[in-house]
């Protein structure tokens, strides 16, 4: 094949991958708008941070989507079943995430709710919260105190604060996460959805060992690629390559066991990972079978109204 004979692509310089890395939360909020615009799931809020798709997404995107979606939500769940929603939420490189409204219209908040991103995407979060009442309300109704604060790179409430931080360096996050009154006591649920890929082995390792130092009692969801010396990861990865995106830490998405043995060799006492093949048989069949419905009367090939 001629992917195979092509020579490597020209290495993009900091400042270019981090962009690319920031393009991939636009690429992600469009596919979950799209999703949920043809029902495969609700979400009343993604449509307040990003535009709907031009064009129609391939079915198989779309249940890869909510099998993301749901198993993430399915596991966060029974944390906050367990700790009784006494407890925290780190959510790390959260882009346009709207987990926090839709645990606060179940009633389902913790005790508080933190998200950290990229100072840039952060900026535009907040840019959106501040300009649209369905997102400002449900944090204003949730305040309790004097003042609520707000600038153009963090955000910080009773219940749910937005922290602008670069992941790759610990000591800066924390820093910043205990300004806005994190609580290393509190039971804590750490979230890294497609993100420790991007940071070199050793910059994973660190907030990996950081959040197993810091916190006494926790749990850390990661949701990230395996298999990727397969032909298919190596279409991936030239996919990316192409837009200057680098997938620095590659090498630890070689399977599910190097994923697992990365957080036992990083302070996590038990550690279990499960491909999405798995999760899509482990979600209620008779929503499985809903998404199904969804795929055959949305067809990939169907012009999009509007």
């Amino acid at each position: 094949m001629a992917a195979a004979a092509r020579g490597p692509l020209p290495a993009a310089g900091p400042d270019e991958a981090d962009e690319a890395v920031r393009g991939t939360c636009e690429d992600a909020s469009v596919c979950k708008r799209f999703a949920v615009s043809v029902g495969y799931w609700e979400d009343p809020y993604i449509q307040c941070f990003v535009r709907q798709a031009k064009e129609r997404k391939a079915p198989e995107i779309n249940r890869g989507y909510y099998a993301r979606v749901h198993g993430v939500s399915y596991l966060l769940k029974a944390f906050l079943k367990k700790t009784e929603c006494n407890c925290q939420i780190v959510n790390l490189g959260a882009g346009m995430d709207t987990l926090f409204w839709r645990l606060k219209d179940e009633n389902l908040l913790p005790r508080k709710y933190f998200e950290v991103d990229f100072p840039m995407i952060v900026a535009r979060k907040i840019h959106n919260i501040k300009s649209k009442p369905p997102l400002s309300k449900p944090i204003i109704e949730s305040h309790s105190g004097d003042s609520l604060l707000i600038d153009s790179h963090s955000l910080d409430s009773s219940r749910y604060s937005i922290v602008g931080a670069d992941l790759r360096f610990s000591s800066d996050l924390e820093e910043k996460l205990k300004k806005h009154n994190l609580d290393i006591h509190l039971p804590t649920l750490l979230i890294a959805e497609c993100v420790l890929v991007y940071m070199t082995p050793q910059q994973s390792a660190n907030l990996l060992k950081w959040a197993a130092s810091t916190f006494p009692v926790a749990m850390f969801i990661n949701y990230e690629q395996v298999n990727m010396t397969d032909r298919f990861g190596q279409i991936m990865i030239e996919n990316l390559q192409r837009r200057q995106c680098n997938l620095a830490g590659v090498e630890v998405c070689r399977s599910l066991e190097a994923q697992r043995e990365r957080l036992l060799l990083n302070g996590w006492e038990n550690a279990h990972a499960i491909d999405m093949m798995k999760v899509y048989s482990f979600l209620p069949q008779a929503d499985v079978k809903s998404t199904q419905d969804v795929s055959c009367e949305h067809p990939a090939s169907t012009t999009p109204d509007g």
